[in-house]
Parts: C-alpha cells; sequence; structure tokens
C-alpha cells in the first residue's frame, strides 16, 4: 500500500520533446512560385482586354521581375529567419497583394489621368523591405511586451497629428507633406494592438477572478485593472470621432471587445460590446453629418437616382456586383471605374466583383479567411499570453477590417472609407499589412518550433546494490 502511494504521489515524468512541425520552406517556395505567376498573367491579361495587345500593359516585365524578386526576397527572410513558420502566410500576402495591383492597373487604363499602380508597387517594395527587417530584429515576440506604454503613447501620437492637417474627403487622417501623404492610423491599430495585448496578459489573472458578479457569467471587473485600458481605449476613439474616421473607430472597437473576451473568456463582453457599438454607431450617426450623410446613403442607396442626379457611389458598387454575376465580365471589360476617385481604394472590391464576379469575389474573400484563421492557429499553438493574445488582436485587425470594408461596399453596412488589405490603393496601408504579416510569421515560427526536451543531467553512474542485482 506504501509504494502504491509512493507511485500514485510521485510527481509525472516530463513530456517527450516536441517533435513540431516540418519546416516547410518548399511548399512556401512553389506558392509563391503560382502566385507570382497568377499576378503576372492578370497584369497580361489587362493589356489583352483592353486593345488586344498585351504591349497595352506597360512594363510587363519589370512587374514580373519586381513582384518576384520581391517574393523571393521575403522567402529568403523567412528561411533564414522563421525556418518553422506557417508556409501559407507569405504566400497569401504575396497573392493578394498582386492582385490588387493587376486591379489597380486595370482602372489606370480606364482613368489614365490618375495614374496609381506604379506609386503602389513601390510602396508594396517598401512594405516587403520593413517585412524583412522586422524578421531580422525581432528575433523573440515577447521583446515587444516591455514596450507596451511606449507603443501607447506613440499610437495616440499618431492618431492626433492629423488633427492639424486638412481635412480629405470630409475627414482628418491623412498627413499630406512635400506631395506625399500618409495615414499615420493605419500603424496606430499595430502598436493599440501590442500594448492590449501585454496589458491584458500581465493583468489575466486579476480580470479572470476579480470582479463582482452582475448577471449571468458576467463580472464587473475592478477599476484598477481595467480603468488603464478603458481610458486609453477612450481615448484612442474620442480622437478617431473628432476626425470622423468612422472605419477606424469601429475597428478600434472591435479589436477592444475582441481582445478583452479572449483574455477573460467571459461571452458577455461580447454582448455588451454589441451593445454599446450600437448606442456609438446611432449617437455618431444621428449627430455628425458627414456619417449622417452616410448613413442615409446606405439606407437608401438609390435616392440621387430618384432625384435625376445620377447613381451614387454605393449605387455604382451595386450595379457592379450584379453586372458581375457568377463568372464576371473579364478583366478590363467592366464599368466599374464609373463609381470615381475612391474606385481604387474604398471600392476596389467592387472591380473584383463585375470582374471576376461572385467566383473570384469568393477565392478572395476566402483568402482573407485563411489568413486570418492561420493567425488564430498560430495564436492557439503559443505557450505564452502575451503571444496569445498578439496574434489574436493581429489577425482580428484583418478579418474586422475586410468586414468592414466588404459590408460597406456591398451595402450591409454604411461605408466607413477604410482600405481594403494588400488589395487597395493606399502606401500606409499595404506597409501596415506587411507589417502585421511579418508578426504573424515571427509567431507562428515561435509556435511551431520544437520544443527543446528536459536535460538529463550527468550520466549518476551505476546505483549502489547494482553489482548483486546484476549477479
Amino acid at each position: 500500500m506504501t509504494a502504491l502511494t509512493a507511485k500514485l504521489t510521485e510527481p509525472a515524468p516530463p513530456p517527450p520533446p516536441d517533435a513540431g512541425a516540418a519546416k516547410r520552406r518548399g511548399v512556401e517556395l512553389a506558392l509563391l512560385a503560382g502566385a507570382v505567376l497568377i499576378s503576372v498573367l492578370g497584369h497580361l491579361y489587362v493589356g489583352l482586354a483592353a486593345d488586344g495587345r498585351t504591349s497595352r500593359t506597360p512594363a510587363a516585365a519589370p512587374y514580373a521581375a519586381g513582384l518576384g524578386g520581391a517574393a523571393l526576397l521575403a522567402h529568403l527572410a523567412v528561411r533564414l529567419r522563421a525556418p518553422y513558420a506557417d508556409p501559407l502566410l507569405l504566400p497569401i500576402a504575396v497573392l493578394l497583394n498582386g492582385l490588387g495591383l493587376v486591379l489597380i492597373q486595370r482602372l489606370d487604363l480606364a482613368t489614365p489621368g490618375a495614374p496609381g499602380a506604379g506609386d503602389q508597387l513601390r510602396w508594396s517594395a517598401l512594405g516587403v523591405v520593413l517585412f524583412v527587417l522586422v524578421l531580422f530584429l525581432l528575433r523573440d515576440h515577447r521583446t515587444l511586451q516591455r514596450y507596451a506604454y511606449l507603443s501607447v503613447a506613440a499610437a495616440l501620437t499618431l492618431m492626433l497629428l492629423p488633427v492639424f492637417f486638412p481635412a480629405v474627403n470630409g475627414a482628418h487622417i491623412w498627413i499630406r507633406f512635400a506631395g506625399l501623404s500618409f495615414q499615420p492610423g493605419e500603424l496606430a491599430k499595430i502598436l493599440l494592438a501590442l500594448f492590449f495585448a501585454a496589458y491584458l496578459a500581465a493583468n489575466r489573472t486579476a480580470l479572470a477572478l476579480t470582479g463582482r458578479r452582475l448577471f449571468w457569467k458576467l463580472r464587473l471587473l475592478p477599476g484598477r485593472v481595467l480603468g488603464p485600458i478603458l481610458a486609453i481605449w477612450l481615448l484612442s476613439v474620442g480622437v478617431l470621432v473628432l476626425e470622423r474616421d468612422l472605419g477606424t473607430s469601429l475597428l478600434f472597437f472591435g479589436l477592444f471587445v475582441i481582445m478583452l473576451f479572449t483574455a477573460t473568456g467571459r461571452i458577455g463582453w461580447i454582448a455588451i460590446g454589441l451593445l454599446l457599438a450600437a448606442l456609438g454607431a446611432y449617437a455618431v450617426g444621428t449627430l455628425e453629418p458627414h456619417v449622417h450623410s452616410r448613413v442615409q446613403d446606405w439606407m437608401n442607396p438609390f435616392a440621387s437616382i430618384e432625384r435625376g442626379e445620377g447613381p451614387g457611389q454605393l449605387a455604382q458598387s451595386l450595379f457592379a456586383f450584379a453586372a458581375g454575376g457568377l463568372l464576371g465580365a473579364g478583366l478590363g471589360h467592366g464599368q466599374s471605374f464609373l463609381i470615381g476617385f475612391a474606385a481604387k481604394s474604398d471600392f476596389v472590391l467592387a472591380t473584383a466583383g463585375e470582374e471576376l464576379g461572385l467566383v473570384g469575389l469568393t477565392a478572395i474573400l476566402l483568402l482573407y479567411g485563411l489568413l486570418v484563421s492561420r493567425g488564430f492557429r498560430a495564436g492557439l499553438a503559443l505557450r505564452d499570453p502575451f503571444g496569445r493574445l498578439l496574434a489574436t488582436g493581429l489577425a482580428s485587425i484583418v478579418a474586422l477590417q475586410v468586414f468592414v470594408i466588404a459590408g460597406g461596399v456591398t451595402g450591409l453596412i454604411p461605408l466607413t472609407g477604410m482600405a481594403m488589405p494588400f488589395l487597395a490603393q493606399g502606401g500606409s496601408s499595404v506597409v501596415t499589412n506587411w507589417i502585421i504579416v511579418a508578426l504573424l510569421i515571427r509567431l507562428s515560427d515561435s509556435a511551431r518550433r520544437p520544443r527543446p526536451g528536459p536535460d538529463p543531467g550527468p550520466d549518476p553512474g551505476p546505483g549502489p546494490g547494482a553489482g548483486e542485482a546484476a549477479a
């Protein structure tokens, strides 16, 4: 009996070393070759559809070389610095970026006075360079946890800067200087996700175990725990409302609720978040004239046609989706350029819907869904709370942004004026999304890397009585 009790109470043996996932860099390289090939063929087809000659598409060879070289550079960085990373993340980013360049080039041919593909390609190259720098400089994602308060200070500073610059299309979200424009709120969302992850990870015990029960499974968290993060969130959303940046405000709100739910595991926060979002949207949509006009357009997108003023942007977008049908009109054969100045940014998804059809649009949305799911998967596999929360936050940024934009251009929710990740024209957007992919690759490398086995220690040699036992 004594021997049995000792056996039951002795500590369990350490787990065996984790074999880990295969590196699968060859799979990544093959997928990258396919992504570049699809993008180059689309680039050539745009010129062929325009006037029957691929020569109409300018600089096809430099385009192919540039996109292929950027993909190869990113692949080499992953192979050297994150060999165990998920092999799907980088090819998805390259394919979405390449498709975005194809769609922007197609719209450039219809609007020759406002070219955008060249600038987008240069911004994409800068994004890849920053992608490589993140992988080389950030060896362990846990070092970012030390800079939580520095990151939130930088985020608030970036969000405040556009207030001092003239409004563009009714919103103070751009900084224009010396002919260049930049949207600092794009970088701010990464910094806020980092702060939320670091703060919630450091206070996860208090978030999970303290607080006064209100009803069902919802607890009112103590002010000393919830106060700082709530104040930061309210301040950031207040700045964005002041700047009339409704889309980013909605994104930050969703990010805050998702990460709080992930840290606490209490579904009541989702219900409270939806209620507060509905109340806030009603208040802003009623009191703010710029947002109110967008709500009116959403409720009746054909009002301008009824007044004899012609279709507005949302109506043109709905016409484009309807004209696309199941298989689409084909690249270069649509009329989505009639949407106007936002055809290459806010409404680029309408071009994809009209010229690639429901099948092509579904494929693009599935690519986004796969990118987000692999980010969540990396978070689930990580062993540290900060890494899990950071991966969840970064993947949620992409998911929320796709939902807000796709919902706006299809009439599901009011328009918000954000840029579709990788697909839409926007230098700050594409650079930020490349940084997000770099961080997700770093996190997935940490999640998939084999764990070292326990140190067996020095060989103690034959124990006492070994000779008798051998005899």
